[in-house]
């Protein structure tokens, strides 16, 4: 300050003082931060929740979402913005922190979920009407690039839809047994790496936080494909090839799941299609390492962030239990009974709990996952997918 302004200052204090032409003071306006946020989908109702997962409360409601029985999200880099990816074609941006609908489209007829860039400008949706990919601007929402998934049998359904660095993503064609790479460098010139003959039916993917293997599950075959995109020139390469060894495989009456949190540690655990049983693979030559027999069909296979447990839900009839499985030994180390239609699992960013929907219930509980005692129980429309906005620093979520 110049000579001088301590003078000034105190004499314009004192002069506020006499005339009461003090500035009003006001209270600062209510803040708080996105990281602890998360929402929960209502299925049913075309809604989701906004939830605090620090006080396990539920903050408000958002309605009017479309069909969100098979629906899934993304987050904004700030974590202030969800992404809703719902089954009629339906993109919704919904904005955390007022509980609003920032933007929508309905960009296909039938779709399966996306992704989001590394940089979080690109938002790519997979189709499954009428097929390929389409991406868009994630501010605006404005549409820059179609990719269509053209093969010789015509449009193919899009899934396993991953980001990889590098303004990058990676998907398969479910029809033409194919996993194309889409650099989007220049959205308005997509350079598409194509995979050919990976395996008859991929049905997901996940991709390993570290952004290098990208492993496509096969529904159509016993095995899957994986794809090292470290390598200057990645080339596909079959693993778990014949895990049935000629065995029937059961009925199957849910897709499982595959994604990137089912990396334990230097392992990687898979639900087996058509198998009560969960395969666990080494990650650096990704040859079989155990089995663990469980108690159903596994849809989820959910690593605890630090992989030393992976939770386990099931497909019907069996879909009203979780097991829990040392990922070290391979061995169940709890079951729990949480009520019929267990659909989702989702953990808190370090792990200290779990969020569970238990869609016939009609509710959502919360675990300790040393204790496992259960915290809480919130009330919810039939839901299912649980996604907190910590997955906006991860990679394949």
């Amino acid at each position: 300050m110049r000579p001088g302004g301590l003078l000034i200052a105190a004499l314009m204090a004192t002069a506020f003082f006499l005339t009461g032409d003090a500035p009003a003071r006001t209270e600062p306006a209510a803040v708080r931060g996105s990281g602890d946020l998360g929402i929960v989908i209502e299925r049913s109702s075309g809604s989701l929740l906004i939830v605090d997962t620090t006080q396990r409360q539920i903050i408000s409601r958002v309605e009017g979402m479309g069909d969100l029985s098979h629906a899934s999200a993304v987050f904004s880099p700030d974590s202030r913005y969800a992404f809703v990816f719902g089954r009629d074609g339906g993109l919704t941006k919904v904005d955390l922190l007022t509980s609003k609908i920032a933007g929508r489209v309905i960009q296909a007829g039938n779709s399966i979920g996306g992704a989001i860039s590394d940089d979080g400008t690109l938002i790519a949706v997979a189709n499954y009407e009428p097929g390929g990919v389409k991406v868009f601007d994630a501010t605006t929402l404005a549409e820059l690039a179609v990719i269509p998934a053209t093969w010789t049998g015509g449009q193919s359904k899009v899934i396993g839809l991953e980001d990889a660095p590098g303004r990058t993503f990676v998907f398969s064609l479910w029809d033409a047994g194919q996993t194309w790479i889409a650099d989007l460098s220049n959205p308005a010139n997509p350079v598409i790496t194509k995979f050919t003959d990976i395996g008859k039916q991929p049905y997901d993917a996940l991709i390993t936080g570290n952004g290098r293997f990208y492993v496509a599950g096969l529904f159509g075959e016993d095995g899957l494909t994986m794809i090292d995109l470290w390598q200057d020139t990645p080339k596909p390469a079959r693993i778990l090839d014949g895990y049935g060894r000629g065995r029937a495989p059961l009925p199957v009456y849910k897709m499982p799941h595959l994604e990137s949190w089912a990396v334990a540690g230097d392992r990687l655990v898979l639900p087996a299609i058509g198998r009560n049983e969960l395969l666990w693979a080494d990650l650096r030559g990704f040859a079989e390492i155990t089995r663990t027999p469980v108690y159903g069909q596994p849809v989820f296979a959910v690593a605890r962030p630090d992989g030393r447990h992976v939770w386990v839900n099931f497909a019907p009839p069996n879909n009203d239990t979780i097991q829990v499985v040392d990922s070290q030994t391979g061995k169940i180390v709890k079951e729990l009974k949480p009520g019929p239609a267990v659909l989702h699992m989702e953990f808190t960013p370090r792990g200290h709990e779990v969020w569970v929907s238990v869609r016939d219930r009609n509710v959502v509980q919360v675990y300790d996952t040393r204790t496992f005692d259960l915290k809480a129980e919130l009330p919810a429309v039939n839901p299912s997918g649980i996604f907190f906005s910590s997955r906006a620093h991860q990679v394949g979520l």
